[in-house]
């Protein structure tokens, strides 16, 4: 099945220069011009994928993927300013998927979109609709419970919410409690394919982790920091 992409940019030029390019590649495009707009039309109608600049009037794309990862966990990738550290680190933090600054090159864009495409299909792929869930895929690690197969995240019997990209970090880092994963083996896991991004990523994802984790728990410490080397899981 096609899938379809939603833009959401009040630059109208990046609108028709973007859509132009997805639709030649073979996706349905919905492109909008403001986020008031766009959030209702999200939730009404869910695409597969959803690419939100940050910058936009009426109501910016924070505000938009704040109120639209209330009711749904569509993959985002926000569209940045370029080298704005803080555009970055905020749009990670309020729930997106990945980022891309501008200005950017559709090749690169193109790239992150089938990426994050790839491996949200792989994720909710992995159980067949009609086959019963494998109990044993379960991962256990004290207090933590992930069903990878349901995409389900549990703290001390509180659930918690993730993106693809922050259950595929978590993951890896469960599977082997005290092993330490460096940025690079984080980056591999996350981001599958031959697709650029830097250490800067997946320390926000990180930040993320803990921060949802300690709405649950404040007290959480399980995602370890070993400066210079990577990160790891303690397991309670």
């Amino acid at each position: 099945m096609t899938a379809s992409i939603a833009l959401v940019d009040d630059d109208r030029n990046i609108l028709a220069s973007v859509s132009m390019t997805l639709q030649s590649e073979g996706f349905s495009v919905r492109v909008y011009s403001d986020g008031k707009t766009a959030l209702n039309a999200l939730l009404e109608t869910p695409p597969d994928l959803v690419v939100l600049d940050i910058k936009m009037p009426i109501m910016d794309g924070m505000e938009v993927l704040r109120r639209l990862r209330e009711k749904s966990m569509v993959p985002v990738i926000f569209l940045t300013s370029k080298d704005d550290e803080l555009d970055e680190a905020l749009g990670l933090a309020s729930g997106a998927d990945d980022y891309i600054a501008k200005p950017f090159s559709l090749r690169l864009l193109m790239a992150r979109i089938r990426a994050l495409l790839r491996r949200t299909e792989a994720r909710y792929q992995q159980l067949d609709e009609n086959s019963p869930a494998n109990d044993s895929h379960i991962i256990v690690r004290g207090r933590l419970v992930m069903d990878p197969d349901r995409h389900q995240v549990s703290w001390d019997g509180q659930d918690i919410s993730l993106t693809v990209t922050e259950f595929l970090i978590l993951e890896a880092l469960a599977q082997r409690p005290g092993f330490v994963k460096s940025r690079d083996q984080l980056m591999d896991t996350a981001y599958q394919d031959d697709v650029y991004v830097d250490d800067r990523t997946i320390d926000s994802h990180i930040k993320r982790l803990r921060r949802k984790f300690r709405q649950a728990d404040n007290q959480f410490k399980s995602i370890e920091t070993l400066y210079g080397i990577g990160y790891r899981f303690a397991e309670e």
